[in-house]
């Protein structure tokens, strides 16, 4: 499509420096055309403060705000921490899971006011451009989308916020703070500046906003129990909670008490390597919990498996793949697997750590009786020596034909 025939955009727009640039260079370049700005609610809070006056001051049209909170922790949130995905071994995929969530919502709204194209923030380095396309492609296959950095001369964040300041578009940032950040309900991002190099230690005491590092946690411990029905959680300390409000509860219990930094070099799915530090308190806690649960409620063969699906199941999430057939799939995988994983966890936390403090389940697989150091009749121990001979021959068999090349 030529610059001539679009002139309606839909724009992601966040209010950070990215997008705050972006509306005035899409009038410049598209003929003046009109541009609409939606801002998703994933839990960003006073980030979402004055939104509608920047955007419209800049040159849009108008401002949608989306409420997404509950829609981005039950159908998103929930199903990952499910499978247990984890990118690896450290990123609970906080910045992963919230963009189809806000990609799918503004498609809607394109399609809803009829615009010619979509357009995003999002660099040509990172994994965010292929979150938000993969999502539009699956709900919007002709939609034409726009993606400034790919196409535009700025080349940096000083330069954007020299064109920032050319234009008179106001910016919560400085040259010297400017740390990359991304914020919602599970999670908080940082990256730039001097995280850029490995060798730095994270000024935790600057940058922190979700809590406190471990070294300023309270000196005694908070005691938790999280309540599941089939690995979605229900419950703080017995009582009934809303998704939204739940995590904020948990954000707050971990954010006090220093859990869920993660300071990672992680690869993107671009190929290069970048590192990045992450705040995920409620987050962390949850997974911990669901796990502890898993422990008393899956088979053993299930358990193993699973644990093979929600590598894959991250990396799917990871790579934007949220509306693909795999991903559904594996879904409805792990939703049979959840059945009965279904109890109560309690967990002290202190210090920036998750300590298990005792876990029940009516569905649990642990038997005290068969599992005793104790005087027992339930297991036959002399069953063990046939099981070893049969478990072992591969072995024996090697070790014996091994021996016979030696002669």
């Amino acid at each position: 499509m030529e610059k001539k025939e679009i002139k309606k955009v839909v724009l992601a727009y966040s209010g950070g420096l990215d997008t705050s640039i972006i509306i005035p260079w899409l009038k410049e370049n598209y003929n003046n055309c009109e541009v609409i700005a939606v801002s998703a609610d994933v839990g960003q809070e006073s980030e979402l403060d004055g939104l509608e006056e920047k955007a419209l001051k800049t040159g849009a049209s108008k401002l949608y705000i989306e409420d997404l909170r509950k829609e981005f922790i039950e159908d998103y949130i929930y199903p990952t921490m499910k499978a247990g995905a984890v990118y690896e071994n450290k990123y609970l995929l906080g910045t992963s899971f919230a963009r189809p969530v806000i990609a799918k919502r503004i498609v809607e709204i394109a399609k809803k006011e009829k615009a010619d194209a979509i357009c995003h923030g999002c660099t040509g380095k990172g994994n965010d451009q292929v979150r938000f396309e993969l999502t539009i492609k699956a709900f919007a296959p002709e939609m034409t989308i726009i993606a400034p950095w790919r196409i535009w001369d700025i080349k940096s964040r000083d330069e954007e916020i020299d064109y920032a300041e050319a234009h008179h578009i106001p910016l919560k940032i400085t040259r010297e703070t400017s740390y990359s950040k991304d914020k919602n309900l599970w999670h908080l991002s940082h990256e730039g500046l001097d995280l850029e190099d490995p060798v730095n230690e994270p000024k935790y005491d600057e940058i922190l906003e979700m809590g406190v590092s471990p070294e300023k946690a309270p000196d005694e411990p908070t005691y938790v129990t999280i309540s599941f029905e089939k690995g979605v959680p229900v419950a703080l300390d017995g009582k009934k909670l809303g998704s939204v409000e739940l995590m904020h509860k948990l954000n707050e219990i971990g954010g006090k008490n220093g859990v869920g930094l993660i300071d990672i070099v992680e690869n993107r799915l671009v190929g290069m390597k970048s590192r990045g530090v992450y705040e995920t308190p409620g987050g962390s806690i949850l997974y911990f919990a669901h796990e502890q649960l898993e422990m008393l409620c899956l088979d053993k063969e299930t358990q193993h498996f699973k644990q093979h699906v929600g590598i894959r199941f991250a990396e799917l999430v990871y790579n934007g793949q949220w509306f693909t057939p795999l991903r559904e799939a594996l879904s409805a995988f792990v939703d049979k697997t959840q059945e009965n994983v279904t109890g109560d966890v309690r967990l002290k936390i202190y210090k920036g750590n998750i300590i298990p403090a005792g876990t029940k389940s009516a569905h649990s697989l642990y038997s005290e009786e068969i599992a005793t150091f104790g005087e027992e009749d339930v297991y036959n121990q002399h069953d063990a020596e046939g099981f070893i001979n049969l478990f072992g021959l591969p072995v024996k068999v090697k070790a014996m034909l091994d021996a016979k090349k030696l002669k």
